[in-house]
């Protein structure tokens, strides 16, 4: 009883963030032109504006602050626009950057997407430019707290500098000239957590499935055999992906893999043990979420001198948030066993029968959950 409460709880939230605002990274392009550093900024300004912690949330409808969003995000671009100035001014009260000395920056240019779907992000491509100090060497950027992800690449010198800026979080000083690029050991370092959030907390639809992998026997081989598969097919596309020798749209993708949800979690209701097939059906599956955890490679770009490993860390990150899943999930039941067992007074050398006996009572109706969200994402995805 407690398992299902929990997986329940989980699960029901999930179902209500499926058609939300999802949150994106905020992407920085840093470039110095004379006497003037310009940002060019892909940043979610109702995002901003609305005051909720992007550091903590991976969503608006999960935030204080949910209904400014949505009230914000009703408005027009040229509404939203109009506020900007507040936001400027409370990064350069920061300030955003310094060369020296305080950068203190100025609007040139603002697009915002029109016409984009009201529980899709709407993005605003936001120029600023500050001028320079005499004798500037270096930059260092600060990102606010409460501003979620950033990546700050350097445009327009040799071996330019790309980084990873969580909210408060400042870089170190990129020098003007370029020759900032990460060493490879950095790079993969720097990506590690950014394939873990994918999963937790980020990655819904691929917690579910590594959960429907994990609900199909007691054993562990079967599980293994699964995982291997799975790590494989998507690593294969997942670097296809990011290397942009495959791109399929996430109109086809993302319904794709809320299908491959039904279908692992169904398959666990009517096999107790793992068949000839579910491997090469597992990788196939794979293969789908390597291209979705390609699109967010895509959002957040790479290094180009230092692709492999930032490649290599957010892939080892993904695994690592992978095997975290499974690990809770085996947890809380282990957890259910022994209360289970203290409950009917059992003696603890039957502990080890205990396990099996719980895992089969929740691993039908837990998968009977799974099944039903797949299905409720497939029909969103494709429909709405």
């Amino acid at each position: 009883m407690l398992f299902v409460f929990l997986s329940t709880h989980v699960v029901v939230g999930m179902v209500r963030t499926a058609a939300a605002h999802e949150l994106v990274p905020s992407i920085v392009d840093m470039t110095v032109e004379g006497q003037q550093v310009v940002l060019d900024m892909r940043v979610n300004i109702e995002a901003f504006l609305s005051g909720i912690d992007l550091d903590s949330v991976a969503d608006t409808d999960e935030a204080e602050g949910s209904a400014d969003y949505d009230t914000l995000r009703a408005l027009d671009a040229q509404a939203v626009q109009a506020r900007l100035p507040e936001l400027i001014n409370a990064w350069n009260a920061l300030p955003l950057a310094r060369a020296g000395a305080p950068l203190e920056f100025s609007m040139t240019a603002v697009e915002t997407e029109e016409d984009v779907d009201f529980v899709l992000p709407r993005i605003s491509l936001l120029t600023l430019t500050a001028a320079l100090p005499d004798g500037a060497q270096d930059i260092t950027v600060n990102w606010p707290a409460g501003s979620g992800a950033m990546v700050l690449r350097q445009q327009g010198v040799t071996d330019p500098y790309t980084g990873y800026l969580a909210g408060g979080e400042s870089s170190p000083p990129v020098s003007i000239a370029g020759g900032g690029a990460q060493e490879p050991g950095q790079a993969f370092l720097a990506y590690i957590p950014v394939g873990f959030d994918h999963i937790l907390p980020k990655g819904l639809d691929h917690i579910l499935f590594v959960l429907g992998l994990f609900f199909l026997s007691t054993r562990w081989r079967p599980l293994l055999w699964q995982v291997t598969a799975f790590t494989l097919a998507h690593t294969v596309t997942l670097a296809l992906g990011a290397l942009g020798w495959v791109n399929v749209p996430g109109s086809i993708v993302e319904p794709l893999i809320a299908a491959s949800i039904v279908y692992v979690a169904i398959e666990n209701v009517f096999h107790q043990g793992l068949s000839r097939w579910r491997p090469a059906i597992i990788f196939g599956f794979g293969l789908l979420h390597g291209l979705g955890f390609a699109s967010v490679l895509g959002e957040f770009g790479l290094p180009e001198d230092q692709f492999i490993p930032a490649l290599v860390g957010f892939n080892v990150g993904v695994e690592l948030g992978q095997l975290t899943v499974i690990a809770l999930a085996a947890f809380l039941l282990m957890l259910s066993a022994r209360l289970a067992r203290r409950m009917t007074l059992e003696p603890a050398e039957q502990a080890a029968t205990t396990y099996p006996v719980v895992f089969r009572s929740v691993s039908i109706p837990a998968s009977l959950v799974i099944a039903l969200v797949g299905i409720y994402w497939s029909i969103e995805r494709v429909f709405f």
